[in-house]
């Protein structure tokens, strides 16, 4: 046990990448159960967090899971774009901890003093951030130093649910919550903008596939999206019209659509490890342009902020998750069965998420559970199929 500990707790893939997985399960249940409860004409009113309901199950979904997958992501990959030294297992274990006392502290909140939420909950950016920008000082490359504006982008977002929850102002909750999104589909947008034609162009070349007929990234396409998609984020903060950010973010859209065209998505068809991260940057695309959309009347925004809030963060993060565990525990990049499972419930249930605004309420809410379930589903198979990368050692040397 103790050995296991010691090793869950000495890669930061690891501790974070299960301690997201859980968490996925987590807030879920205690969501499907508050709303399933309500559904049936029953009525919960204690609960212990402060906020409503909808609200703490948004808070934690964008910056609760997301940012234990930020964690493990960032701590295990920017050692190896710079060449410095991976973190030590006592800043890790300590980072995992910030973490967890943040998740505790909303959890509890409705018997704390709302600062003292605030400053525990908004501990854990800062130190991963500070932690980053230490190791880049040995190689910082702009398109590696940009993720400290990203992650800055995110605690902002955090920061203007916490001044509403405190009292401090009376209208920046809803803009915090959606800042902190757009900033992971941001984020979304560059890294997988670099992984997905990589990987797809790596597997290609070891299955024969001639150099012409590889996937290759359009930088006009690239540069239009991400500008794009990082003018959405800006206009959302800076409270730009309406009209103004719903351009950025249906043309941002077109442009991350057009970008996957070129990148061999049909040849992946047979390699669910791949193509969980084609469909993960598709949902980004679709995301935006929905809820662009909603912005002129067509559509529900709330239904197109589940599209990329289920279908392009978590199914990204899913699909990077499962393949980090995999290669960097010396195992083969070929996703288990229940994994592969696990990216397509996760993708119907950005689909159902987003049907069910167009459903009758009494439609309306069983289709939200059963959208909630399989998410529920998804990430229990991704525990489940992955414990022993988790919590075993190294198969073989990694190359």
């Amino acid at each position: 046990m103790i050995t296991t500990l010691k090793r869950v707790l000495g890669e930061p893939y690891r501790v974070f990448f299960m301690a997201a997985g859980l968490y996925a399960v987590f807030a879920l249940l205690v969501w499907e159960i508050w709303l399933g409860v309500h559904t049936a004409g029953g009525m919960v009113n204690d609960m212990p967090f402060a906020a409503a309901p909808h609200l703490w199950h948004a808070h934690e979904m964008i910056f609760g899971y997301a940012g234990a997958v930020l964690g493990g992501f960032f701590l295990t990959a920017v050692p190896n774009w710079t060449g410095s030294r991976a973190a030590a297992q006592i800043f890790v274990t300590l980072a995992a901890l910030v973490w967890l006392a943040g998740r505790a502290a909303v959890w509890v909140s409705a018997g704390l003093p709302p600062l003292l939420v605030a400053v525990v909950d908004l501990a854990f950016l800062p130190m991963l951030g500070v932690k980053i920008a230490m190791m880049l000082v040995k190689r910082p490359k702009p398109q590696n130093v940009a993720f400290l504006a990203f992650l800055s982008l995110i605690w902002l977002g955090n920061l203007m649910v916490h001044l509403e929850w405190t009292g401090l102002t009376d209208d920046t909750l809803y803009t915090g919550l959606r800042v902190g999104l757009f900033s992971l589909c941001l984020m979304i947008a560059v890294l997988g903008g670099r992984v997905t034609p990589g990987f797809t162009r790596n597997a290609m070349k070891r299955a024969g596939v001639a150099d012409s007929d590889l996937p290759r990234s359009r930088k006009p396409l690239d540069i239009a999206a991400i500008v794009l998609i990082s003018l959405t984020t800006l206009a959302l903060l800076v409270g730009a019209p309406d009209v103004l950010t719903a351009s950025f973010a249906i043309a941002g859209g077109v442009a991350q659509i057009l970008r996957i065209a070129f990148w061999g998505t049909l040849w992946t068809l047979r390699q669910p490890i791949l193509w969980a991260l084609h469909l993960g940057m598709g949902m980004l695309g679709a995301g935006l342009v929905l809820w662009g959309l909603s912005a002129f009347g067509q559509g529900s925004e709330v239904a197109a902020l589940h599209v990329l809030g289920i279908g392009a963060v978590g199914g990204m993060t899913l699909a990077v998750m499962s393949r980090a565990i995999l290669g960097h525990t010396g195992r083969a990049l070929v996703s288990p069965g229940a994994v592969a499972l696990a990216y397509g419930l996760i993708a119907v249930a950005a689909g159902l998420r987003w049907f069910a605004s167009s459903l009758s309420m009494d439609l309306y809410f069983p289709m939200m559970l059963i959208a909630g379930a399989m998410w529920i589903a998804a990430f229990t198979l991704y525990l489940v199929a992955l414990w022993p990368a988790f919590t075993g050692p190294r198969l073989r040397e990694e190359k």
